[in-house]
């Protein structure tokens, strides 16, 4: 749909929730192994989708191929032109799938502000029933977006630029180096602690409100003035599996403007496991 904003507001959602051009997907994240938030209740009209199943190659860690993108949404009956809705469970995995699926070339991708958290607090329904499977179609394939990607030779030759700037969007406890987890979870992932080198602080969840949703633009603008962050720099964003990243890659970009903010999807557990990287604590 043309002129449609990157982030979705739940009205809008409810009121296109039934139109057949618009597929909506609850992306089921870490901890949701078995659909658990999806089956006690989903925004209705909302496909539920295991995170890596749909945006992760099944042999490598990496992204489908373009081929295999494209077989993938036509089977789920996304076409070309489909406008689909993420969100997640939790809400960092509907950023997640946005991103992937702009960075595989889709372009017609958006997220719903506040997933089913801002929903619900909105007293809107939630349905158990999953709505029937959308009529195959076919996908062509499209060419990634390379520049919303960074690899870790990259990161590593852009260590000590004035002009980059690296954004670690872990939890404090993470980014200190007392944990390589996920604060509640195992204390697992990476085989050092700590952060990259000159990575300054920004947790992804200082950019939302109690019930998921962004904050106001003033109030993103001065969180990310405090850290000194401008449009004059390359902003590189990483947290433990990128996942966190990707919700201050959308603020920056999606919100903001910015054109020059990559991710580094390999993020800590990747760094954190590599042989001869250097590191901060």
């Amino acid at each position: 749909m043309n002129g449609l904003k990157a982030l979705i507001e739940p009205s809008w959602l409810e009121a296109h929730r039934d139109d057949p051009d618009v597929c909506l997907v609850e992306i089921a994240g870490l901890g949701q192994e078995n659909m658990q938030a999806y089956a006690h209740g989903h925004v209705p009209g909302a496909h539920g989708w295991k995170w890596k199943d749909m945006l992760w190659d099944p042999l490598k860690r990496d992204f489908p191929t373009p081929e295999d993108f494209a077989r993938r949404l036509g089977a789920a009956g996304i076409g070309n032109d489909t406008t689909v809705v993420f969100y997640g469970e939790g809400e960092q995995f509907g950023f997640y799938a946005w991103w992937v699926f702009r960075y595989c070339g889709h372009a017609n991708v958006h997220v719903l502000d506040g997933a089913r958290y801002r929903w619900l607090a909105e007293l809107r329904p939630l349905d158990t029933e999953t709505p029937p499977k959308r009529r195959a179609l076919n996908y062509k394939a499209m060419a990634r977006i390379d520049r919303m990607r960074i690899s870790r030779d990259d990161v590593i030759s852009s260590l000590g630029q004035e002009n980059v700037l690296i954004l670690d969007a872990r939890s404090p406890d993470e980014y200190s180096g007392l944990r390589v987890g996920v604060p509640g979870g195992p204390d697992i992932g990476a085989e050092r602690y700590g952060r990259i080198p000159g990575a300054l602080h920004l947790h992804y969840s200082d950019l939302l409100n109690a019930d998921k949703s962004f904050r106001t633009l003033d109030e993103i603008r001065r969180i990310l003035a405090m850290r000194g962050v401008t449009d004059d720099h390359e902003v590189i964003v990483y947290c433990r599996l990128s996942h966190r990243a990707t919700v201050v890659y959308f603020a920056l970009t999606e919100l903001l403007g910015m054109d020059r903010v990559r991710v580094y999807d390999g993020s800590w557990t990747e760094w954190g496991n590599l042989v001869g990287v250097p590191i901060e604590l």
